[in-house]
């Protein structure tokens, strides 16, 4: 079965809201991985715009 990604944070979803911005607009249709694990060292997740740790597709449709 294929992992749900939020449409609109791209963050890989287990339940059925996104924990980021409590949405229920999810997309079996990802390309790609990061692994978030500290925002404020990262600089990749500043070019992305990513607030929160975690797993998030590089592309989702």
């Amino acid at each position: 079965m294929a992992r749900k990604v939020c449409k609109k944070c791209r963050i890989f979803v287990d339940g059925s809201a996104c924990p980021i911005c409590k949405g229920s607009n999810f997309t079996d249709t990802w390309n790609g991985r990061i692994y978030v694990t500290n925002i404020a060292k990262s600089k990749i997740a500043k070019i992305a715009g990513i607030t929160a740790n975690g797993e998030y597709a590089i592309k989702a449709r």
